[in-house]
């Protein structure tokens, strides 16, 4: 364990979050940064920083494993995506909001209430 004095769910959520950013980035910010590059450029770009992503991706997912099931890992890896890419979407590639995203959250919620119930 990383951090033994925090619940394993918050070690392995906060690693998430962190890899989530990356991960974010990695898939998104070329669209609007390098869509004047040639895809492999932005492929091998993305690789790089999504190298970044696996570092923190990978113990999160092991520390979360020793109490949490592979359902409750996958959940609350999809609820931290999308707390994650909502605000990207709006401030950095200046999407407009949408209310699917509220119901997106309204619905993912609902899986993590029957995911850990």
């Amino acid at each position: 364990m990383m951090f033994p004095q925090l619940p394993v769910w918050m070690q392995a959520g906060g690693l998430l979050v962190a890899s989530n950013v990356f991960m974010t980035f990695a898939w998104y910010a070329h669209l609007r940064d390098l869509n004047h590059r040639p895809w492999w450029y932005a492929a091998l770009f993305s690789w790089g920083i999504a190298l970044f992503e696996y570092l923190l991706q990978v113990p999160a997912n092991r520390i979360g494993h020793t109490q949490l099931s592979l359902g409750q890992l996958k959940i609350m890896q999809e609820v931290i995506t999308l707390t994650v890419f909502v605000p990207f979407a709006l401030f950095y590639m200046n999407e407009p909001f949408k209310l699917d995203y509220l119901w997106a959250a309204l619905c993912m919620l609902g899986a993590v209430y029957f995911i850990f119930r």
